[in-house]
């Protein structure tokens, strides 16, 4: 399949000034979008007057980075924030609060003609193939608005690029002149990966691309992606909630919950060792497609009660009233973000898989103790022997080095604790 030049053809001169800009491609590895206490909230009003009387959370303080060439998945309960998180970066809705940084440059508040050049970078696949297509056009005239809008006219005009990615995608060429109601809701959301790659994206934020599909037709779509990923090297942040899906396109995978990032790492840690009670809880939850364990018991993970208003979210941390290792640090004080193996990031005060971060508080909430009624007795024990297992390794690392720095500062009592430890294995 050829690729089509990036540049081909702009017949506006401010429109080429301002894509001459970013017409360097970042290496793969090198960071191409940042995100920093991303926030948006939605105010809510009443009255006559319509007065602001709170607001709906949906994004409360992201962070993270997508590198070029990579496929970041963004995964959680629906109502957590994914698809206001992908409108964010792509623009489509302003910010409350934080910056987006995209190759470098501050993205967050640019208006509309600020936007235009880059709007040939950064494109969107939608989550509804039935609403995302407007049914008065044809399919040539929706996939080839991109070459309009942009001032862009392709090698050998717009009819023939609109032909050529229609193909590229698993559609007839020859369906040009069709309306979207002709199609399958597959082959609409053919339809707008076309619609996206038209330009030659650099990023595309994906939203549920195959949550509306059959799932016969599922395997195809990310098939598709996956394979104008190697083509045209692409990067991809892409949201669902199909955790299988999630784990078979991914590099990296990005916890949400109630509108903040969890846990962050990449795919093999996520899924082996999850750090996260939430995560954990998330990945029991994905079925085991093998006969011989129909009637096994299940080790399912059930939360209770559903997610909490993100109009008033619970203090500390926001999972703590259905977490069943929930204390009063818990409930008190905000987890930070912290890198405790190298490349996984977790948001918790007692991870699993992980040294205990809050060591000395021990007492269980009521919350937790009910929570703890529902996860079944080996997944707890489980729980009990890896945090034990971990915090002995690491009071086994740090015996050594304390050790050593006891010697340094005082060889007379670094002296007397060997001979001590030595008498007691004799004995």
């Amino acid at each position: 399949m050829s690729e089509k030049p990036k540049d081909t053809a702009v017949t506006n001169p401010a429109q080429s000034q301002g894509a001459a800009t970013l017409t360097k491609d970042p290496a793969p590895g090198e960071t191409l979008l940042k995100v920093t206490g991303l926030q948006k909230h939605f105010p809510i009003r009443k009255g006559l007057l319509q007065r602001q009387v709170g607001a709906v959370r949906a994004v409360d303080g992201l962070d993270f980075e997508v590198r070029a060439g990579e496929t970041l998945g963004v995964v959680g309960e629906s109502g957590c924030g994914k698809s206001t998180m992908g409108r964010l970066i792509t623009r489509l809705l302003e910010p409350t609060a934080g910056t987006v940084e995209f190759e470098g440059k501050d993205i967050t508040h640019l208006n509309v003609s600020g936007m235009r050049p880059l709007r040939r970078d950064v494109q969107m696949i939608f989550q509804d193939p039935y609403s995302s297509l407007n049914p008065r056009h044809t399919i040539g005239t929706i996939i080839g608005a991109p070459f309009k809008l942009q001032g862009v006219t392709p090698e050998g005009g717009v009819k023939k690029e609109v032909q050529r990615l229609l193909s590229v995608v698993g559609l007839n060429p020859e369906h040009y002149n069709r309306y979207p109601h002709e199609f399958s809701g597959g082959q609409r959301q053919r339809i707008g990966i076309a619609r996206a790659l038209a330009l030659n994206p650099k990023l595309v934020v994906a939203d549920e691309p195959v949550s509306a599909l059959d799932v016969s037709i599922q395997a195809q779509v990310v098939n598709l992606l996956d394979d104008l990923q190697q083509e045209l090297g692409l990067t991809y942040v892409i949201i669902a909630h199909d955790l299988s899906v999630v784990r078979h396109v991914s590099d990296r995978i990005a916890v949400m919950y109630l509108g903040k990032i969890v846990e962050l790492a990449d795919r093999d840690s996520l899924y082996k060792a999850p750090m996260h009670p939430y995560t954990k809880a998330l990945m029991s939850a994905v079925p085991i497609p093998d006969p011989a364990r129909r009637g096994a018991k299940s080790e399912r993970i059930l939360l209770q009660g559903d997610v909490p208003s993100p109009i008033a979210p619970p203090s500390g941390c926001r999972f703590h009233t259905r977490c069943w290792k929930a204390t009063q640090i818990c409930k008190t004080t905000e987890p930070p973000m912290l890198e405790l193996k190298p490349g996984q990031r977790v948001a918790c005060h007692h991870p699993e898989n992980a040294e205990d971060q809050a060591p000395q508080d021990t007492v269980l909430l009521s919350a937790a103790k009910e929570a703890g009624e529902l996860v079944p007795d080996a997944v707890l024990a489980e729980s009990a022997q890896t945090s034990q297992a971990v915090a002995n390794e690491t009071a086994a690392a740090k015996k050594p080095a304390v050790a050593e720095e006891t010697a340094a500062e005082n060889p007379a009592v670094a002296k007397e604790t060997a001979a001590s430890e030595e008498s007691a294995e004799d004995k």
